[in-house]
């Protein structure tokens, strides 16, 4: 018995601690929560733009622009941590794939950079 008691006690241990952090994640908004509101604090605020204004106006490229600027960054990020990984495993073949693959990112950035989305006015 004991031996499954420690077998299972660091799963206990990650279950406790996931349960504390909900917990205390539900009951912070309640103590900081805003207690003299005005019309400014309150209002609703989305993409640069007030949130009830009409739905067929247009977006300025930028917001589009640092879309994909995250897309680039979260997709060689996502891939490259496997890769490191299994590097010692995965050969010749592997290597040159994701060199090709980080060149594909690459054509995305500069096309990002010549568009202007990492210049902030």
């Amino acid at each position: 018995m004991d031996q499954l008691f420690t077998d299972y006690l660091p799963i206990t241990i990650f279950v406790a601690v996931a349960l504390a952090i909900a917990l205390i994640l539900m009951a912070v908004p309640f103590v900081i929560a805003v207690r003299n509101p005005d019309p400014e604090k309150v209002s609703a605020y989305e993409c640069g733009f007030n949130a009830f204004d009409d739905a067929r106006m247009k977006f300025d490229i930028r917001y589009y622009l640092v879309a994909i600027l995250f897309i680039i960054f979260d997709l060689e990020v996502a891939f490259l941590f496997p890769w490191a990984v299994a590097f010692n495993d995965i050969g010749i073949f592997g290597f040159w794939s994701m060199i090709i693959f980080l060149a594909v990112l690459t054509v995305g950035f500069v096309y990002e950079w010549r568009k202007g989305a990492l210049e902030w006015d």
